[in-house]
């Protein structure tokens, strides 16, 4: 065998394979708690976003405050994960992603600090999903999943995802919560498919809320909206003088 196959005891290997008095399940548990090391934010992105600030226990607290009141209502039987409670939490977030932003990277970093633990599980839309419902992405399928996929708080890529988030997929999966930018329910140019499926996942108790950013130059949306249409002056109706066109166009 190649020396340098050899792992020490001290290697982060060994937890797992040469575990000691500790059984196999305890020791991928712990694995499952270790810290994402994150560096910290530039000066700039505090001053700027209200997210970047945020740290673990601004968002956990956030996320029981908002679970309890929507378990509190009746017919809900599963009462929210505890602070205390350090079993690894499977967290959902989809998307189109396209393209990748700041806003996508801290909405990733609530998802995975909601609990003490999380396995964060991201779907992407595909290319086909997306036209079928009016959105022509810009970047293919394939390239908007890598970009995912390296974000430092993700856990797993999830290629094939339904529009429409519903119970099935979620036990399908094995997730417990999905993640839901606050405001997007209420926002007329959300997709109205899938607010239906975000009112009902949300009917259950299997909503967690995620604060939006604020600030950037281009607004980052998980749920892609229909872009707003190009118009070039050679399309406007003749009956228009120049004069108007530029006048309207300065007003911009």
């Amino acid at each position: 065998m190649d020396p340098s196959l050899n792992f020490s005891d001290d290697d982060d290997y060994d937890v797992i394979s040469n575990p000691g008095q500790r059984s196999l399940e305890s020791s991928i548990a712990e694995l499952g708690r270790a810290v994402v090391f994150e560096p910290p934010p530039t000066s700039m992105a505090l001053a700027r976003f209200e997210t970047a600030r945020m740290t673990p226990i601004d968002i956990q607290t956030r996320v029981q405050r908002t679970l309890y009141a929507s378990t509190s209502r009746p017919g809900i039987q599963e009462r929210p994960q505890l602070l205390v409670d350090h079993r690894t939490v499977r967290v959902y977030l989809d998307g189109s992603f396209d393209a990748f932003n700041a806003g996508h990277a801290l909405q990733l970093r609530q998802a995975k600090l909601a609990f003490p633990s999380v396995y964060l599980a991201v779907g992407v839309f595909s290319d086909e999903l997306m036209k079928s419902y009016g959105h022509a992405p810009t970047l293919p399928h394939v390239e908007r999943c890598e970009v995912v996929r390296h974000c430092r708080w993700v856990d797993e890529i999830i290629p094939e995802v339904p529009w429409v988030v519903n119970v099935e997929f979620l036990e399908q999966h094995k997730l417990q919560y999905i993640c839901v930018e606050e405001g997007i329910t209420v926002d007329p140019s959300c997709d109205k498919a899938r607010l239906k499926g975000y009112d009902e996942m949300k009917s259950i108790g299997k909503v967690i809320s995620t604060r939006r950013t604020i600030g950037l130059m281009h607004p980052a949306r998980v749920t892609t909206c229909p872009p707003t249409p190009t118009i070039f002056l050679e399309q406007l109706p003749r009956t228009l003088s120049s004069t108007t066109v530029h006048g309207s166009m300065s007003n911009l």
